[in-house]
């Protein structure tokens, strides 16, 4: 493409600002317009940023100098929004997951062929320097092939904070769907594609009491999995133990740990796009803290849109609607196993493990 690509963002809630700020620093992208069913909203989104306007949603879709629809909707809207994008004739990256359940994903992906744009989805924080490091080091050989990990995310759940969580606790939500996709795209990033899982989840209580905001005091029922443990096979062979809950008070355990016969990785929490990498190495004293090797330096929600509408194809992308599907799969297979009392799925959906960023002192897709 030619000059920037044009952004219309759909959805402006409180992750539209860490999108619109990073997409703001970024030349390859150019942010033209921000809807929002509420329209107050979507003006408060675009206070200050000069040559992006609030509009509706038809006319964001409509308009001739967007190219990507960056869809930052609750899940129930992704595949809706996101297929209204297509239908356009433009591309569109989503916010994690892709869609509520993997049939809605390929749906988005089959009509994205068809139409030849690009599809995307979050999350992007793997192209970060902390995922990104521990990847180099996995690849460089220094635990020897992987044979093991874990990814762990515990919280009393979000209700306490958020002034409108019922979405958490309904279809499309629960802490696998709502935190699992970073963990299982780092996982998946340092380790490669998940060919099968085993599920087993919990559900602590049956509703839960909004903490903050106009409604808080009130209860909403909760209809999914609250806490969940899944353990992937990945086509490599290693097996990764992910646990995630909305049913603890804290924990102390590493975000992720990856082990060899040669040594073994801390790897900083996939939620954000840095922090450190620790090797332990057989026979060695202690930890050691790694030099960072690889990843974008100048992390920032949106790095992924530059990613996917720069690459030189959209299968080279590397946040790419292929591996956020296949990562949906993985959850939704883990869940299924889980609802059927636990006996290893078959993960459907298949993706090449996505290339490696070389460590880039810009927030620039470096490519090739």
């Amino acid at each position: 493409m030619g000059g920037p690509v044009g952004v219309g963002v759909v959805g402006a809630g409180a992750i539209s600002r860490q999108y619109l700020d990073t997409l703001a620093r970024l030349d390859a992208v150019r942010v033209v317009a921000v809807a929002d069913r509420d329209a107050a909203r979507a003006r408060a989104a675009v206070s200050g940023r000069d040559g992006v306007e609030a509009v509706p949603v038809e006319a964001l879709l409509a308009d001739p100098r967007v190219d990507v629809v960056v869809n930052l909707t609750p899940p129930a809207g992704h595949a809706p929004v996101a297929l209204a994008a297509v239908e356009a004739g433009k591309s569109v990256y989503v916010e994690k997951p892709l869609a509520v359940t993997a049939s809605e994903a390929r749906a988005v992906l089959a009509a994205a062929g068809g139409a030849g744009v690009r599809v995307g989805g979050a999350p992007d924080t793997v192209l970060g320097t902390g995922v990104q490091t521990a990847r180099h080091a996995i690849d460089g050989g220094l635990i020897g092939p992987p044979t093991a990990a874990t990814a762990t995310f515990l919280c009393p759940g979000h209700e306490s904070w958020h002034p409108d969580p019922d979405f958490y606790y309904t279809a499309g939500g629960g802490p696998l769907l709502d935190m699992g996709p970073y963990y299982v795209t780092a996982l998946v990033t340092l380790l490669g594609p998940v060919t099968s899982v085993l599920g087993a989840g919990s559900t602590a209580r049956p509703s839960r009491t909004i903490g903050s905001g106009p409604r808080a005091g009130a209860t909403i029922p909760v209809e999914v999995f609250t806490h969940v443990t899944g353990v992937l096979t990945h086509a490599s062979g290693a097996l990764s133990t992910v646990t995630m809950s909305f049913d603890a008070v804290a924990t102390r355990a590493e975000p992720i740990e990856v082990h060899g016969p040669a040594g073994s990785l801390i790897v900083p929490d996939p939620n954000g796009f840095d922090g450190d990498v620790l090797l332990r190495r057989l026979g060695g004293d202690g930890w050691v803290r790694l030099p960072v090797a690889a990843g974008y330096r100048l992390g920032g929600r949106g790095l992924g849109v530059a990613d996917l509408m720069t690459a030189p194809t959209a299968a080279a992308a590397r946040a790419s609607g292929p591996l956020a599907l296949h990562v949906l799969d993985v959850m939704e297979s883990v869940l299924r196993s889980a609802a059927a009392g636990g006996g290893s799925v078959a993960v459907e959906a298949q993706v090449d493990r996505p290339a490696a960023v070389p460590l880039a002192g810009q927030p620039e897709p470096p490519l090739g």
